[in-house]
């Protein structure tokens, strides 16, 4: 076993001290850092979505920042402002908390869409343009949202332009009665966080998203990713299907995931496995469709089952 392995297995052994019962999310979890997607973590209030990004940020010994998003919240509070200097008149720019490796963006769709907007530049291209001037932001740059389902009160819902920017989206779901019990007692003397040590640092996971690009996929695994994606623009009940964002996020993701089984090359399991939080939030259904009860993750399954796999 490689030592980069071991601190992968190390690290999904020390997210699933926090986050109980839960595997199948902190795989995903960890093939986001891997691919290096943005994850966002949808559900409702309380089930540890903001629990598990700030265990994923102490595993990592790299800067992290968190903002809480409100409806006051403006996009300077994001980003940064110019500072007025009264010494020599001048203007220093302050930069903003998303400059740092780990962002968490807890309950984003409680600021306003003027606000989630301010992300869609960093989130895509790893800078922020501001006052005519390019900032590069630090690498790796990783924003791990939580959101509340926007029919809570005082949601706002993430246009598309901001959905296709995840990687990923999660739903934790309530745990077992049984694991609800452990999380109980778990917590009696300190929180399981207290615990955690990181596991990786910058250069690591920066030598560990390389490893992920260098995973061979033959091109019949691509064909079958770009039919995936085209299956769902042709779906009767879709009318915004996959991007090409998201196809190539499914390609990256595919490889990641690879890696962390402890391959060097990808297979259709991988795409199988990653195509349902990858593609999802990606979809816009039809009226019709989205009112009879259809949702985004049957359509994904549909496609799963209508396109063939190669061999």
């Amino acid at each position: 076993m490689t030592p980069s392995r071991e601190r992968l297995l190390e690290l999904q052994a020390q997210l699933g001290r926090v986050i109980l019962g839960k595997p199948e999310a902190i795989e995903h979890v960890v093939v986001a850092l891997l691919s290096g997607s943005h994850l966002l973590l949808e559900d409702v209030p309380g089930v540890g979505k903001t629990t598990l990004a700030k265990a994923l940020a102490r595993c990592f010994a790299g800067e992290f920042k968190r903002v809480q998003f409100t409806p006051d919240l403006l996009p300077t509070d994001i980003l940064g402002s110019s500072v007025y200097n009264p010494r020599d008149g001048s203007f220093d720019f302050k930069e903003g908390p998303i400059f740092t490796h780990v962002l968490l963006a807890d309950e984003i769709n409680r600021a306003s869409p003027r606000t989630q907007s301010a992300l869609l530049e960093a989130m895509s291209e790893h800078q922020v343009s501001m006052e005519g001037v390019t900032r590069i932001l630090p690498k790796p740059f990783l924003v791990i949202a939580t959101q509340n389902p926007v029919e809570f009160h005082g949601t706002y819902p993430l246009p598309e332009a901001q959905l296709d920017r995840f990687g990923l989206r999660l739903s934790l779901g309530y745990p077992s009665a049984e694991h609800e019990m452990d999380v109980l007692f778990s917590q009696v003397a300190r929180h399981p966080l207290e615990s955690l040590h990181a596991t990786l640092d910058a250069a690591e996971v920066l030598a560990l998203q390389a490893a992920a690009r260098a995973v061979r996929v033959e091109r019949a695994l691509g064909a079958y990713i770009v039919a995936l994606a085209e299956a769902t623009r042709r779906h009767p009940s879709v009318q915004l299907g996959c991007s090409p964002r998201g196809t190539l996020a499914l390609f990256r993701v595919a490889q990641a995931r690879a890696l962390l089984a402890g391959r060097d090359y990808a297979v259709p399991e991988d795409v199988k496995a990653e195509a349902l939080p990858v593609l999802a939030h990606r979809l816009g259904l039809e009226t019709k469709a989205r009112y009879s009860g259809v949702s985004k993750e049957s359509v994904v399954r549909d496609v799963l089952g209508q396109v063939v796999v190669p061999v």
